[in-house]
């Protein structure tokens, strides 16, 4: 009898064992799996958004070398037309506040594809640049400040330098804010990046289930490049606040 009871808690034991591997597989079948597929979506992402930057980066520089002196050698003929009576002056006056406008909006638009302050001074200088930029407009007041040196790779900085885009363009366009801050500094290993402004807000839980426009999409997937967290503070009413935490580079 003493035997038999050893029997069978010998085949208990194994049965144990035998269930317990298989467990312990499926759980590292389904852990690889889903790390693979994490791999397999970044490094999709960061194929979408390298294709995008260079495809800004060839934009940017056919408009440069092409559109542009195109466009000063126009003014240019058109300066030196000389109008024979009061008519042939007005039109040649409007003719050139239009090519004016149009140089204007063409260097804006340049600038926004690929600024040459990010490419020559690095992030920092291009994001003071764009928020000056920004406050010129008048519609918000934008503080940027940054207390500390950023190291970042040029791909990272570039991701970054998208983010601030999007925030400030977010609290122009969408929140009616009158004020905006934005400000950078080290913590610990981290860098910090917060944000917030005093606009209407959003109900940002539903955005998350399926609604997110495509520039909170596009930070949530430049922050996911940075391997940074990003986390959004926004209730109708009551203001956005940004918070994002980007680890050093060594």
């Amino acid at each position: 009898m003493h035997t038999t009871q050893e029997e069978i808690y010998e085949v208990i034991l194994v049965a144990v064992v035998i269930l317990a591997s298989i467990t312990g597989y499926f759980i590292f079948s389904i852990i690889r799996q889903k790390n693979s597929v994490a791999r397999w979506q970044e490094a999709r992402i960061k194929a979408e958004i390298d294709t995008l930057e260079n495809e800004r980066k060839r934009i940017a520089g056919d408009l440069h070398d092409d559109i542009g002196p195109l466009l000063s050698a126009i003014k240019l003929q058109v300066d030196h037309v000389e109008p024979t009576d009061e008519h042939e002056r007005q039109v040649l006056q409007k003719s050139v506040k239009q090519i004016d406008e149009v140089i204007r909006r063409f260097r804006q638009i340049s600038y926004n594809l690929l600024p040459n302050t990010l490419v020559r001074k690095g992030f920092v200088a291009a994001a003071h640049e764009f928020a000056g930029k920004m406050n010129d407009l008048g519609s918000v007041h934008i503080e940027f400040t940054c207390n500390t040196d950023i190291k970042l790779s040029g791909e990272n900085e570039v991701n970054l330098y998208r983010i601030i885009q999007e925030i400030i363009h977010n609290a122009i366009k969408h929140s009616g804010a009158k004020n905006l801050i934005i400000n950078i500094y080290k913590e610990d290993d981290m860098v910090i990046l917060s944000a917030a402004d005093n606009g209407v807000g959003f109900n940002y839980e539903p955005s998350r289930e399926g609604t997110t426009g495509l520039g909170m999409l596009n930070m949530q997937s430049r922050a996911a490049l940075l391997k940074a967290r990003l986390t959004v503070d926004a209730q109708t009413g009551k203001g956005v606040k940004y918070l994002l935490s980007i680890p050093t580079e060594p």
